[in-house]
């Protein structure tokens, strides 16, 4: 297994994510972009005279070359598990784009594949490290909502018949994965899982409202039960126009205090008795105009988010800190996910989950 201070890095894919990892890297010392593959020539010549580095016309050659250490995955859902492998085998290092695969048993086969060729596997869930979420997380662990009562995500988004155009492999079951919630959806739905602690049941209605030619949901509510004892729900969307957008919202109630974050700020921030936080979070992470990030124009979305991300898997690496995002917790929001659309497949019914 190679271990070099400053980690050559390969990102496989070259759409609009890549683009993000490709910036991100630029801002981290620890790193260095040496390498892109993708089998779209024309998009894969766009990236190299974006970001200058090798291109390769096939995987193995990305991964049997001697600069790379770790990977960064950026291609459609479905494809991430069978690359997982084949960069396991080659002893290369994996950091994966959520969702990490489609489904729990390829997620489940990434894992095993990883533990037995000794890389790391690691998920990208950028918007976990922003400052707002940290200031959310430290006040549920400090027990400042005394008992959760209600906690909802909300994501009502907005994408285009030609979003789903744009791409054969978007709106379908088999690369995508799924819909408003595998794709939109599950940055807000991880968030929720992390915030407001493991969901131990589930019941929910999807539809196709207003896109044409998809086969997945553009719209979807879930009703959930989680481990504390506090109930709440999920609602997402890609079909809810608006000028710029609406915020995704996560929003946490308890006998002693309510927050509502929209994106990175909040729009409530109360509790029964003050802290030493309140002043950082009232003075620096209050709502302000700041557009909602990606609600109706993905590549609206900032860097920041994926260095932090990228920094928190090179620091695992180097040995300092554990994963934040492993491959099992990387998994959960997929266990979610799947959860809804069994209880969508049996007309509503309560579904059981151990997260």
């Amino acid at each position: 297994m190679r271990n070099h201070k400053v980690y050559g890095v390969g990102i496989v894919g070259a759409g609009m994510i890549a683009h993000f990892h490709a910036a991100a890297l630029g801002e981290i010392d620890d790193v260095s972009l040496k390498a892109v593959y993708t089998s779209r020539v024309k998009s894969r010549d766009a990236f190299v005279k974006k970001w200058p580095c090798e291109a390769y016309a096939t995987l193995d050659e990305l991964l049997d070359s001697d600069d790379v250490d770790l990977i960064l995955i950026a291609t459609p859902s479905g494809t991430h598990g069978e690359i997982t492998k084949k960069a396991a085998q080659y002893g290369v290092h994996v950091l994966c784009e959520k969702p990490l695969e489609i489904t729990t048993g390829r997620i489940d086969e990434m894992i095993a594949v990883c533990k037995k060729h000794q890389v790391l596997l690691g998920g990208i869930f950028n918007r976990r490290f922003n400052p707002a979420v940290e200031q959310l997380k430290l006040a549920v662990d400090q027990s400042r909502f005394g008992q959760l009562t209600i906690c909802d995500a909300q994501i009502k988004w907005y994408r285009t018949q030609e979003y789903f155009n744009s791409g054969g492999w978007r709106g379908t079951w088999a690369l995508d994965g799924g819909g408003a919630l595998m794709n939109q959806a599950i940055h807000t739905i991880d968030q929720l899982i992390y915030l407001a602690g493991p969901i131990i049941r589930i019941s929910a209605i999807t539809k196709i409202i207003t896109h044409e030619d998809i086969e997945v949901e553009d719209n979807a509510v879930a009703m959930l039960e989680f481990e504390s004892g506090g109930i709440g729900t999920i609602q997402a969307s890609t079909s809810c126009w608006s000028l710029d957008g609406h915020a995704a919202q996560i929003n946490l109630a308890g006998t002693r205090g309510s927050v509502f974050m929209h994106d990175e700020r909040f729009s409530l921030w109360q509790f029964d008795h003050d802290h030493s936080q309140d002043s950082y979070v009232k003075a620096e992470l209050m709502l302000d105009n700041k557009k909602a990030l990606g609600a109706n124009k993905p590549s609206a979305i900032d860097a920041k988010g994926h260095i932090a991300n990228i920094k928190d898997f090179v620091n695992a690496l180097n040995g300092n800190t554990p994963l934040s995002i492993d491959g099992k917790e990387a998994r959960k929001a997929v266990q979610v996910i799947e959860a809804i659309y069994t209880s969508v497949e049996r007309g509503g019914r309560w579904i059981e989950i151990t997260l």
